[in-house]
């Protein structure tokens, strides 16, 4: 907490009011406020992000198989149902379980009966794209396709296709793939995901979400090098680093639907903008965070990552900071 008795809040949920309810009767069982919210969602964008979060608490529970039963015919339950058993499939690979193989089978069947339930609907692909990181050696054919462009590697391209024509530059699509690089046995996980990434924010229009990928990947470079023990960091400050936030600031932020921001976009945004000593610029992401953060990238500062008191302090340091900063700016000589 800072002196002025500022508590940043994380929450799955975000800003999003209607996704937050949904969530709570979720967790008590309940599936109707889930059935309602999205039967109201009409952008695919927003469908995308609330599924994933529903998802995330569904998955243990039976909640979902019992809207399935009530309502077999939803397309929205079978595409929840893909969602469940695909993020309990990656909860089992992370966790080395036995029941990996099985469950990434019932995934991918999920996902293929949602994709015909639901034809225009990206997130059956989107899902499809997670199961591909459980493909570590890539023995499936579909996630060895030839790639779209020079520098780039052979991988599920198709899906990512399929995804972009339902919702173009689909935000959760894109992290999939990049999750699917740094999973690969093949050599060169950093390099293939930085030709990712640069190829994928280049040919992303303004205000993507897609434009914020390079962030995320200097800081999963920069968690690999151990970058916090060292004892000159300057990973932060350099020329390259410097152009990254200010690529994202101009080509997302300033360009994005404010409704449609990530927390997650938004506290990477933040992030990479303070350490590139760009205080005010930064003050402005974290007046567009609100009472909210996200633990990384923040904890990847720290001493211990697990540790989401030392993230906190880090973020309440930079944010006091850059606020500051930002009002200075506003204020003038």
């Amino acid at each position: 907490m800072t002196q002025d008795g500022f508590r940043p809040v994380y929450h799955p949920a975000g800003h999003d009011g209607g996704l937050r309810a949904a969530l709570q009767d979720l967790r008590t069982g309940r599936w109707l406020a889930m059935r309602n919210l999205l039967e109201d969602t009409t952008d695919w964008a927003v469908w995308t992000q609330r599924t994933q979060v529903l998802a995330a608490v569904a998955a243990g529970s039976d909640t979902v198989q019992a809207w399935r039963s009530e309502e077999p015919a939803s397309p929205a339950a079978a595409v929840m149902h893909c969602r469940v058993v695909v993020e309990r499939a990656l909860r089992a690979h992370r966790e080395g379980h036995h029941r990996t193989g099985e469950l990434w089978q019932e995934g991918w069947e999920a996902c293929r009966a949602a994709a015909h339930a639901a034809p225009q609907d990206p997130v059956p692909w989107v899902c499809l794209l997670a199961l591909a990181q459980l493909d570590e050696g890539q023995r499936l054919e579909e996630h060895r396709a030839a790639p779209p462009g020079p520098m780039l590697f052979a991988g599920p391209w198709g899906l990512l296709a399929q995804a972009d024509k339902r919702d173009p530059h689909n935000r959760e699509a894109y992290h999939r793939m990049l999750q699917f690089v740094y999973g690969r046995r093949a050599g060169g996980h950093l390099s293939d995901a930085l030709d990712f990434v640069q190829w994928a924010s280049s040919s992303a229009p303004p205000g993507s979400a897609v434009k914020v990928l390079p962030l995320y990947v200097r800081v999963e470079r920069y968690r690999r090098e151990h970058g916090h023990e060292k004892a000159l960091d300057l990973h932060w400050v350099t020329d390259d680093a410097a152009r990254e936030a200010r690529s994202a600031l101009a080509g997302w932020f300033d360009a994005a639907d404010p409704a449609r921001r990530s927390l997650l976009d938004l506290g990477h945004l933040a992030h990479a903008l303070w350490g590139a000593q760009q205080f005010a610029d930064a003050g402005r992401v974290f007046e567009a965070l609100g009472p909210y953060y996200t633990p990384p990238p923040w904890s990847y500062r720290t001493r211990d990552p697990q540790d989401a008191s030392l993230a906190k302090e880090v973020f309440l340091r930079a944010r006091s900071r850059c606020l500051t900063a930002a009002r200075e700016a506003r204020s003038g000589p």
